[in-house]
């Protein structure tokens, strides 16, 4: 029985989709890194979900993204971003851990930001975020 028609993992095939595409992707800019390419060629613009690139780093150090899920109690927030440059990653959706659990509460799901995330202690963390529309450029 191949993983396609497994009766009780209907959803293999995708995943598996998924996992090479993140692999590929992966691969293709440690390729473009390593035969000197600039760090902005080498990142994929699109989205590790498959999505089209909706969001774009600003000039300013910010990065433009979506909500996508709030967790407060863990004090976590999805976010669908741009390309991290300072991460060196390219545009996709994850889960970031934020540095002031309250700017939570100020935050709702669709909604447009731009912020910065920076590596701490090993997690991936949001330390600032404001409305996309903010004009503090």
């Amino acid at each position: 029985m191949t993983a396609s028609n497994h009766p009780a993992r209907p959803g293999i095939p995708r995943r598996m989709a998924r996992l090479a595409a993140m692999a590929a992707l992966l691969g293709g800019a440690a390729a473009a890194s390593a035969s000197g390419a600039p760090a902005d060629m080498a990142a994929d613009r699109s989205t590790a979900d498959g999505a089209s690139p909706t969001a774009i780093e600003a000039t300013d150090g910010y990065t433009e993204g979506e909500v996508r899920r709030i967790d407060r109690e863990a004090g976590r927030l999805t976010l669908r971003h741009g390309p991290l440059r300072n991460l060196d990653m390219p545009g996709m959706t994850m889960v970031f851990d934020v540095a002031e659990a309250a700017v939570l509460d100020r935050l709702r799901p669709g909604e447009r930001v731009r912020f910065q995330a920076g590596k701490v202690d090993g997690r991936f963390v949001v330390t600032r975020i404001e409305p996309a529309s903010s004009s503090s450029r």
